[in-house]
């Protein structure tokens, strides 16, 4: 990024031509909305901040040459707020969940006046794992239906409340369950101190309270099947006007997806530095076969996606129409793609979609605080190597056995077959019918195991 040249001036003539040039050179601010704390959003923010790979892309050449860049990062904790800003003109790009997308594009077109674009995805997942509902790990509740007359929180307007509307709403639920309106970090310590009843949130904080033992996933986002992403709007105006710049945040965005993919535990540390999200937990979603896939493109998936979720919205909510041939424009997508030598259409066609067992990534590893992550060839394999080491373990990953959603050792329910060989599930009611179906036991000393160490 050329943000601005320093010559030592030696002559009167010399330092009056800098002078003139200083005056005349134009500024360019840009400003980014994003949201630190959630996955999905990542290669769209922090890592481009604390990489300082925007400046590395950024335009310099033709009307660009003596342009002075500045460029502002503003972080939430959910995406409205980013949306009020971009209306406000104080932000010109905006990352967030596919609800917040929608009502963002919805209410910029709704002003008649100016608009947004939705220029790429920065993260996601098919099945629409990384949303999430969960209550007190010691709660009775099993089951949406056991929320009835209770209360569920959620950042209104976020991607998970969306999903909870959909959710309550296809279990007869909708006028059953009262809902109010807390932050990520309000509604984890709720659920914490046993304060709240069930609380519903996007990525990642459903693990989070998993891993830290506070909370207990009742929902998954897989169970509303609706795929579940992230990605990045840009207001209209400065698209028009800037469109290098945006070829350039995109790009860097893209290069932002490439440091994850080639070293996902290293990028996991660096990120945990920079956000306080357990490392643990951002390697479950970074890891090969993890929760999030971090891919740019524009798929007829997620514009499907996009639809129903906007009726849906306008059938719960009521919130405004939207244009989505106008709304959607992958132009500048396809030039970062050309520019990081990369087949977009190829990678339009091809969606990661996880299998039972997932079976094409090794069934279990352990992360020891010493040696890294380990893999094994079975998860009765990882349950030997665990009862035998003294090191420090600070995870265990496994997948789920009819999704093949990868999960925390310690959050799944194990079976045990009478051959040996172990089983992972994401709820105990499908480990009870496995149980019912197949025989076998439960593996319940893995809670303890998975920290004992």
């Amino acid at each position: 990024m050329r943000v601005s040249r320093t010559f030592t001036a030696i002559t009167l003539c010399g330092s009056l031509a800098l002078f003139t040039s200083a005056l005349s050179a134009e500024t360019i601010r840009i400003g980014i909305g994003h949201q630190s704390m959630v996955t999905n959003t990542i290669p769209g923010g922090i890592i481009l901040e604390k990489l300082e790979l925007l400046e590395k892309h950024l335009p310099t050449t033709g009307k660009y040459e003596d342009v002075e860049y500045e460029i502002i990062y503003r972080d939430y904790d959910s995406g409205p707020p980013i949306t009020n800003q971009m209306l406000a003109g104080k932000l010109d790009f905006g990352v967030m969940g596919d609800y917040p997308l929608i009502v963002n594009g919805a209410k910029f077109q709704e002003t008649g006046k100016q608009e947004t674009r939705f220029i790429g995805v920065t993260g996601y997942n098919l099945r629409g794992t990384g949303n999430g509902i969960v209550v007190p790990i010691d709660s009775d509740t099993q089951t949406l239906a056991d929320l009835e007359g209770k209360t569920l929180s959620v950042p209104v307007g976020s991607a998970a409340w969306g999903m909870t509307l959909k959710a309550l709403s296809e279990a007869g639920l909708s006028d059953k369950v009262q809902i109010v309106n807390q932050s990520p970090a309000v509604g984890a310590a709720n659920i914490q101190a046993g304060r709240i009843d069930a609380h519903a949130d996007f990525c990642p904080w459903s693990e989070i309270m998993e891993f830290r033992e506070t909370g207990r996933k009742i929902y998954d986002g897989s169970e509303a099947g609706i795929p579940t992403f992230h990605g990045t709007v840009v207001r209209q105006e400065f698209a028009n006007e800037y469109p290098e710049v945006v070829e350039g945040y995109l790009t860097a965005t893209l290069e932002a997806q490439k440091w994850i993919q080639d070293d996902p535990m290293q990028a996991a540390m660096k990120v945990s530095e920079w956000t306080g999200v357990e490392k643990e937990v951002l390697y479950l979603y970074f890891s090969e076969g993890g929760i999030t896939t971090f891919e740019a493109s524009i798929k007829p998936e997620w514009v499907d996606a996009l639809e129903y979720d906007h009726a849906l919205l306008q059938r719960e909510v009521g919130i405004p129409n939207l244009d989505f041939d106008r709304w959607l424009d992958d132009t500048h997508l396809r030039a970062a793609y050309k520019t990081m030598d990369m087949d977009y259409d190829a990678l339009v066609n091809s969606v990661v979609e996880t299998q039972p067992n997932n079976p094409e990534f090794a069934p279990a590893e352990i992360w020891f605080a010493d040696k890294g992550i380990v893999t094994y060839d079975s998860i009765a394999d990882m349950l030997a190597a665990m009862e035998a080491s003294s090191e420090k373990i600070n995870a265990t990953y496994v997948y789920d056995n009819l999704t093949g959603l990868k999960l925390f050792g310690k959050a799944s329910f194990m079976v045990r077959g009478d051959d040996g060989e172990v089983v992972a599930f994401l709820k105990k009611a499908d480990s009870e019918q496995y149980i019912a179906d197949n025989g076998g036991t439960p593996v319940t000393p893995l809670r303890a195991l998975a920290m004992a160490n």
